[in-house]
C-alpha cells in the first residue's frame, strides 16, 4: 500500500480510486468455512537447523516428507487433518541475487519448495507455508515480505502453497495495517486459493476486528502456546476477557485462532489433553497440531481421532461458542450447534471445566451442577444429552428447570452434546 497522503486531486485522482478500491476489497477467496486442520511444527520442533548432530528433529524436507507420511497412515488425514504447514526457518536469509525471489535453505531442503510441496499433495494433502509481514521473520530472521508483496505472493503460488501464515515481527503499526490487507490482495491477485492465517491482532493494541476479517481467514489473538496446562488457560483467559469482540466477528470464513494443539508432547496429563481439546472444539478454533505423530500414545491419538468432537469443531452453523458461566473454579463453555428445532433453536456443546485448586480437596474430583435455564438452555421439550468423549454413554433428557450434574477431574473436563429435542 502506498502513502496514505500519496493522493492529490487532479494528477492523482485515478491512481487515488484504484487504491481506495484495493483497499476495500476482501479476501472473499472462499477457503475455510469450517476451521482448518492440519500440522505445524512451531512448539514441538521451535527453530532448530542444526540437522548433522539432529537430523530427526531439525526443520528440513526429512521432517515434513516423515510427517505427510503419518498423516496418512495414521488416520489423521482421514478425520481431517489435511493442512501440512512449514513454520519459520525454512528459508535462506537472503533473497535470490539475480530475482529477488525467496529461496528455501538449500542444505535442509535440497530437492526445492515444488517437489516438496508435490509430495505432500500427491498424499492428498495441503501444503502451508510461513512467511512476515515486516522486515524479517520472527525466529530465524529471514527475508520478510515488505517490498515484496506481489512477488512472494506470486513465488508462493508457482511452489503450490495452499495456506500461507503471516507473522507480524519486524513491523511498524502502519506497516501492520497496511501490510495485512495488501499480501492478502497479493495472494488474491495469483488467483490460486490459499487460506490466509494472519497474527494481525496480536501485534495491536486495540486490533480492529471488523477490518481484519475482512482480510483474513483466521487471525491469531493470543501469545505463543507452550506444551503447558498454565498457557492453555492463559489463552481462555485472554478470549474469556474479549469474547465479546471474537464470538461476533468468527464465522465460515474467518475464524479465531487460539494457537496450536499441544496435546501429544511431554507435560500435559490426558485429563488437560482433553480440556484443550474439548474448549478449542467450543471456540471453533483452527485445529492444527503440532507434535511428534511418531510418538504420541494411542490414548492421546484416539482423543484427536475423535470423530465426535471434530463433528463439533466442524459444525456447519459456524458459530463459535463462550463461556457462560463461571462458579468457584468451574466455567462453563458453551457453543450453538446443529441440529436445530422446528421453532428455530439450537442444540449445544458443552464443556464442564475444572480449573481445581478448591480449598477443601485441591486435587480432588468436585461435581459442577447446574439448571438448564441458567446455560440458557430453554427449550420446553428439552434436550438428549450424550458424552462426546464416549457417545455411547446417553445421559437421557433433560429439560429446562432440570439440573445437570458431572462430576469433573481437577484440571479437566467433561463435554456434551445437549441435542435440542422438536416440538410436534
Amino acid at each position: 500500500m502506498g502513502n496514505r497522503n500519496f493522493c492529490s486531486f487532479p494528477v492523482s485522482l485515478i491512481i487515488c480510486l484504484f487504491c481506495i478500491y484495493v483497499k476495500v476489497r476482501g479476501l472473499d477467496n472462499g477457503l475455510a468455512l469450517t476451521p482448518p486442520m492440519g500440522w505445524m511444527p512451531f512448539e514441538r520442533y521451535r527453530c532448530m537447523t542444526d540437522c548433522e548432530r539432529f537430523p530427526r528433529d531439525c526443520i528440513s524436507e526429512r521432517l515434513f516428507r516423515r510427517t505427510a507420511d503419518l498423516l496418512v497412515s495414521e488416520g489423521y488425514a482421514k478425520v481431517g487433518y489435511k493442512y501440512l504447514i512449514i513454520d519459520d526457518c525454512w528459508m535462506e536469509r537472503q533473497r535470490d541475487n539475480s530475482t529477488d525471489e525467496l529461496l528455501p535453505n538449500r542444505v535442509r531442503f535440497p530437492s526445492g519448495m515444488n517437489h516438496l510441496s508435490n509430495y505432500i499433495h500427491n498424499r492428498g494433502l495441503k501444503f502451508g507455508l510461513y512467511h512476515d509481514v515486516g522486515y524479517k521473520t520472527c525466529m530465524y530472521q529471514g527475508p520478510g515480505a515488505i517490498g515484496h508483496f506481489e512477488l512472494d505472493a506470486e513465488t508462493f503460488a508457482s511452489w503450490g502453497v495452499d495456506y500461507v501464515k503471516l507473522d507480524g515481527c519486524y513491523a511498524t503499526e502502519r506497516d501492520l495495517d497496511e501490510g495485512y490487507p495488501a499480501f492478502g490482495q497479493a495472494l488474491n491477485n495469483t488467483k490460486r486459493p490459499m487460506v490466509y492465517s494472519c497474527s494481525w491482532p496480536f501485534y495491536k493494541s486495540k486490533p480492529n476486528y471488523q477490518i481484519i476479517k475482512k482480510h483474513c481467514n483466521l487471525w491469531r489473538f493470543a501469545e505463543d502456546i507452550n506444551d503447558s496446562y498454565e498457557s492453555i488457560v492463559d489463552i481462555m483467559h485472554i478470549y474469556h476477557k474479549q469474547q465479546h469482540l471474537l464470538v461476533n466477528h468468527s464465522g465460515p470464513g474467518h475464524w479465531n485462532d487460539p494457537d496450536m494443539l499441544v496435546l501429544g508432547n511431554y507435560f500435559l496429563s490426558y485429563d488437560e489433553s482433553r480440556l484443550q481439546f474439548a474448549v478449542w472444539a467450543v471456540m471453533a478454533a483452527p485445529l492444527i497440531m503440532t507434535n511428534d505423530l511418531e510418538t504420541v500414545r494411542p490414548e492421546i491419538k484416539a482423543l484427536l481421532q475423535n470423530r465426535d468432537i471434530i463433528a463439533i469443531n466442524q459444525d456447519s452453523l459456524g458459530k463459535p461458542g463462550k463461556c457462560i458461566l463461571t462458579r468457584r473454579n468451574f466455567q462453563v463453555w458453551a457453543r450453538p450447534v446443529e441440529p436445530i428445532n422446528a421453532m428455530g433453536m439450537n442444540s449445544f456443546a458443552i464443556a464442564f471445566v475444572n480449573h481445581g485448586e478448591f480449598p477443601e480437596c485441591p486435587l480432588c474430583p468436585q461435581t459442577c451442577e447446574v439448571l438448564l435455564n441458567e446455560m440458557r438452555l430453554v427449550n420446553p421439550m428439552g434436550y438428549t444429552v450424550v458424552d462426546l468423549f464416549n457417545v455411547s454413554n446417553d445421559l437421557g433428557l433433560y429439560k429446562p428447570r432440570d439440573t445437570f450434574s458431572t462430576r469433573i477431574n481437577p484440571k479437566g473436563v467433561n463435554f456434551y452434546k445437549f441435542t435440542v429435542v422438536n416440538i410436534y
